[in-house]
Formats: C-alpha cells, sequence, structure tokens
C-alpha cells in the first residue's frame, strides 16, 4: 500500500524564483517561469522522488498581504490552504533585492501558522555571496539556506534538508483499520461516490446532493461485511483544472489524488448518462499509469431502460479497451442494483494483486511463449529472453533478463502480459513488467 506523502509548499512574495526553484526540485519544467511578477497564480503540485524521501512539492502564487486586487486575494486565499497543508514550508526570499516589507508580513503570518518554516535565500550565485547576501534575513527568526535556483549552487544541500526536517512516519499515531481493506472511491463531482458509500452502509451517513462539490475532503467510513472489516474513503470529486476556480475545491482534488495512491483498491464511479469524458479518461490513466488496483463502477443505471443500457455496455468496452484487465461493474446506489458484487469483486482482486508465481513456473512460462511466438527482430537482432522471476506484489512485479532491452516494447510485450494474466489466472490486476540487459544467460 501506499503510504501518504508529505507536503511541502513553497511560499514568498511575488518574482523571488519560486517556480524556477520548483522547476529545480522537480527536474522539469512545470511550472512557468518570467521576470513578470506574478506569472504563477495557481499552485502547482508534483511529486519529488528523494534519495530518501518522496514528498509532494507545491508551487503558490507571490503573496501580496493586505492587497485590495481580487486575483491577489484568491492567490493568497491558495497559499493560505497549502500553507495549513503542509508539513514543511520553504519560505523563498530574494537575496538580491535584500529583506522586503513584505517578506516581514509574510514571516510574521508564517510565525503565527506554527508550522516548521525554512528561509530560503534565492539568487545567491555562489558561496563568497552568502554572508553578505543572508546578512539582513536572520532579523525573521527562521532557519536560513542560500542558493541559486536559476543556476543550482546549494541545491543538494537544499534536497537533504527537506528530506530530512519532513515528518518521519506520516501514520505513525494514527490508527489503521485492522485486517480490512482501505477503498477509494474516486471521480467526477456527482458521479455517485457518496450515494454508492451509504448504499453499501444502507443508510444514510454521507451528505448528497445535486449540487456537485458536496464533499469537499476526504471522508472515512467503516463499513462491516461478513466478518470482514471495509474502509471506504469518499473523496472530492475531481474536475479538470481549468474548471477549479475555488482553492479549496483545488487542495480537495490533491487530496483525493493521493487518497487513491493511498488506498488498497480504487472505486473509480463514473455517471453513466455522462459517457466516459475527457476527465474520466485521465482519472483512469492516472490509475493505470500507477498500477493502482482499480475497479470502475458505471453509476446510476436505474436511469436507463434494458436497451439503453445494454447499448451503453457495448460502447463503453472501446473506451476501457486500453485497460482491458480492469472490472467493470454496472449499479446503481437507488435500486441497489449491482452493489451486492461490488465487495466480493474488491476481496477477489486484493487476492490477484498478492499472488506470488515461482520462478520454475515462470521459466516454464517463457519457454513455452517464445517457442509459440518468438520475439522480433529489430535492427538485424532478435530478443531473446534467458529468463524471469517475480520481484514484487501488490501490483504483481515481473523481471524479464533479456539481450537486449530496447528490442522489447509494443505488441510483444502486451503479447507477454496477455499469457502472464491468462496463464496464472491475473485477469484483474494490474502487472509491472520490467526488462533488464544481461549479457550472459547464466548470470
Amino acid at each position: 500500500m501506499n503510504q501518504q506523502l508529505p507536503m511541502v509548499a513553497l511560499i514568498g512574495r511575488p518574482n523571488v524564483g519560486k517556480s524556477t526553484l520548483f522547476n529545480r526540485l522537480i527536474k522539469k519544467r512545470v511550472s512557468i517561469t518570467h521576470d513578470m511578477a506574478g506569472v504563477t497564480r495557481d499552485s502547482i503540485f508534483s511529486e519529488v522522488r528523494g534519495e530518501t524521501r518522496a514528498y509532494m512539492l507545491i508551487d503558490t502564487g507571490g503573496l501580496v498581504p493586505d492587497s485590495s486586487d481580487e486575483i491577489e486575494i484568491s492567490i493568497f486565499e491558495q497559499a493560505r490552504e497549502a500553507m495549513a497543508g503542509a508539513d514543511l514550508i520553504l519560505f523563498i526570499v530574494d537575496g538580491r533585492a535584500g529583506l522586503h516589507p513584505q517578506d516581514e508580513q509574510v514571516g510574521q503570518y508564517l510565525r503565527q501558522s506554527g508550522k516548521e518554516v525554512r528561509v530560503i535565500i534565492n539568487k545567491v550565485d555562489g558561496p563568497e555571496q552568502e554572508e553578505t547576501l543572508a546578512a539582513d534575513f536572520y532579523a525573521l527568526g527562521f532557519p536560513l539556506q542560500c542558493v541559486s535556483a536559476a543556476h543550482g549552487f546549494g541545491m543538494g544541500d537544499l534536497r537533504d534538508m527537506i528530506e530530512t526536517a519532513l515528518p518521519k512516519d506520516l501514520c505513525e499515531g494514527v490508527e489503521q483499520p485492522q485486517g480490512g481493506l482501505k477503498v477509494a472511491l474516486l471521480g467526477r463531482p456527482n458521479a455517485g461516490k457518496s450515494s454508492t458509500i451509504n448504499a453499501l452502509l444502507g443508510k444514510k451517513r454521507l451528505m448528497v446532493s445535486a449540487e456537485a462539490g458536496t464533499t469537499r475532503d476526504c471522508v472515512d467510513v467503516t463499513v462491516q461485511r461478513g466478518g470482514k472489516t471495509y474502509t471506504f474513503v469518499d473523496t472530492a470529486g475531481v474536475r479538470r483544472k481549468s474548471k477549479v476556480t475555488d482553492s479549496l475545491e483545488y487542495f480537495s482534488v490533491v487530496h483525493s489524488m493521493q487518497a487513491a495512491k493511498q488506498a488498497d483498491v480504487v472505486v473509480l464511479v463514473l455517471d453513466v448518462m455522462d459517457g466516459v469524458v475527457g476527465q474520466d479518461k485521465r482519472l483512469l490513466s492516472f490509475l493505470d499509469t500507477e498500477k493502482i488496483p482499480f475497479i470502475i463502477v458505471v453509476n446510476k443505471i436505474d436511469l436507463l431502460t434494458k436497451d439503453q443500457l445494454a447499448k451503453t455496455k457495448k460502447d463503453l468496452v472501446d473506451q476501457f479497451a486500453f485497460c482491458g484487465h480492469v472490472p467493470v461493474l454496472y449499479s446503481s446506489s437507488v435500486s441497489m442494483a449491482g452493489l451486492g458484487g461490488l465487495l466480493p469483486l474488491i476481496e477477489k482482486l486484493w487476492e490477484q494483486c498478492g499472488q506470488r508465481v515461482t520462478t520454475g513456473e515462470l521459466n516454464r512460462l517463457v519457454k513455452m511463449v517464445t517457442e509459440r511466438h518468438q520475439p522480433p527482430v529489430m535492427g538485424g537482432r532478435r530478443g531473446k529472453i534467458y529468463y524471469m522471476t517475480q520481484a514484487d506484489s501488490r501490483p504483481p512485479t515481473f523481471v524479464f533478463f533479456v539481450n537486449d532491452e530496447k528490442l522489447f516494447g509494443g505488441s510483444y510485450v502486451r503479447y507477454l502480459e496477455n499469457q502472464l494474466r491468462k496463464v496464472f489466472r491475473m485477469d484483474k490486476t494490474p502487472i509491472r513488467m520490467i526488462f533488464r540487459s544481461s549479457h550472459n544467460k547464466d548470470s
């Protein structure tokens, strides 16, 4: 099961280099950087894989305290949400410009927050400038660190500091369900996530409304059936970023995506009346890419006739083709149709995710499938599989030792995956396949 990622927020006034620092930390260009102040208006999120820790990094818009401008007020609200949810705040200041009155205002606000704060003095291009440019900022009362986001000075020390300063274990002290599965419900607003949980409970435990966006944060609900415990996590509806204008909703969406990565199994709820829209496809792609075990629940089938439902099922086969292993359940939280099969399906999926196959069985499979269908020839060379082994479970992860990993891809990899699923009855679980070059078949 994936653990909850700690959150690190970049906070500071406009044009101090937060976005440049964000891009440097995630090692790719996501945030737009420009000399014009206020380019970043919405908060931007990205997962960072450090040497010892992974964390979620948030780039916020530039703060202008006490502003009457509507956009700047909105930016401040989003930044405040980021600060509230952050485990570590990096307060970015401009070393060349010196201590600004707005820095002092932001610093005062951060002192009142009670959060772990580090001042990052940006635009310090080398160690010879540190002592001179840092002097004024000691007045802020936080530990200091000098960097140059543009040129890379001090970035190694900054990364080490972030990983050291983060809490050791976000789950420490939090009571976990004993012997039960954690199931997150994900989907667009008003798809029926809350009503599905209510239907499973047999009572109205969660608020349901025709107005989209009723659920604003993740809510845990425990369900007991047949002597087993399930913790369902009702998440906020995930809309396209361009549709998200409210700062609280923006952070609710981030929490929803984190809940999905933490869960043992995800239930993706779709509204049958809307069909599969662009955002549904993005959520499907996210779950498929992250190899998260999930089930698709197509909700509100009580609103269709039998003929309409039959046509819908036929149409959805093509929509779900790229993740054909994912179980699909057609249900109604009003009539309870289909929901009786949800918990058994969750159990079956989780069982498959934990499946282990011996190396002997896997290599008998390699012999069989390569005799039936040899790897293709590319650039005058044919791929060879020396042997394979299972490296992990949840999800099942298989490593193929081959003569050249570049010779394996596309349709042949899909063929190998299909054979794995067929022979070892892994028709529902995600599978991760890794190809490693090995010049010695006995290595």
